[in-house]
């Protein structure tokens, strides 16, 4: 009879035969490392990505899946981007936001202020657990705004980590791609949004829903001195007392070669940041 030796390896051991090869590029996606990984990166260079999004109602013509899609594509595109001494990890995108905004909406997932700002300090808490210190989240839905500045400022109180709040739209549009006119007032399943969702997922546009969906933002801005939906004076407003429809913008000018344009803008932006964070120094951030 054959008799088996059974070897156990010592934990130290087991973290050096699972240890990551060093010559190996740092994995895009923050689930694609194994837990032993972790040790080898380093905080002052390698910056963790929490993607945020929504799902809501973006009116007749686009689906409730657009704020995700969004997202999914300029992460694709980073990632194509990505210069090979940008270490970052991307974290899994945040599909539910606060969308109460949207709650006249069919199919909108909303999310209460109070329940995100514990969670998302969560998950930045355990990237910090994590040995990293540079996080940049990223946004894809307005509504989401107030949540992730207060979510970063809690982060860098509580440990001591060098937080980024972000949208990708901050970054602009190619010159001239987009009228001054749309830009303050298509921010809702406009012309961007949708320009881009023909670019990401061209099957779920329904054009011949899209229209120019006229904003009463624009009549509140001729019959008012400071009184708008936006900064610097924001009235609170919910999508529908802007158009009863839930969307503002003209999507009936959008074209997919617009949003691969304005996607390879907003990305190359986005890098810009990613690497002013590398850059920046830990040792700049006050510890009593």
């Amino acid at each position: 009879m054959m008799l088996f030796r059974l070897i156990f390896i010592p934990y130290s051991l087991s973290k050096q035969v699972t240890k990551r090869d060093d010559r190996m590029p740092t994995p895009f996606y923050w689930n694609e490392l194994n837990t032993y990984d972790f040790a080898g990166l380093s905080p002052e260079t390698t910056i963790a990505v929490l993607p945020i999004a929504s799902t809501e109602q973006h009116g007749p013509h686009l689906p409730i899946a657009t704020d995700v899609a969004i997202a999914t594509g300029m992460l694709a595109e980073l990632k194509r981007q990505r210069p090979e001494d940008l270490d970052i990890l991307v974290l899994p995108t945040q599909e539910i936001g606060k969308a109460n905004e949207h709650i006249y909406g069919p199919g909108t997932l909303s999310l209460s202020a109070e329940l995100l700002i514990p969670v998302w300090t969560a998950i930045g808490a355990k990237v910090a657990e994590a040995g990293l210190r540079k996080m940049v989240i990223v946004n894809s839905h307005g509504g989401n705004v107030d949540i992730m500045s207060i979510v970063a400022r809690e982060l860098r109180v509580r440990y001591q980590m060098a937080v980024v709040s972000t949208q990708w739209g901050r970054f602009g549009h190619p010159e001239g791609m987009v009228s001054d006119h749309e830009s303050r007032y298509g921010i809702h399943g406009g012309d961007v949004e949708t320009s881009l969702m023909l670019q990401f997922r061209p099957e779920l546009v329904r054009m011949d829903k899209a229209q120019n969906f006229a904003s009463k933002a624009e009549w509140m801005r001729e019959q008012s001195k400071f009184l708008q939906p936006l900064p610097p004076h924001s009235l609170a407003w919910i999508a529908h007392d802007l158009n009863p429809l839930g969307v503002v913008g003209d999507a009936s000018i959008a074209k997919a070669e617009k949003g691969e344009a304005i996607c390879r803008h907003q990305v190359k932006g986005f890098v810009e940041l990613l690497q002013d964070l590398k850059a920046y120094p830990l040792s700049n951030l006050y510890v009593k």
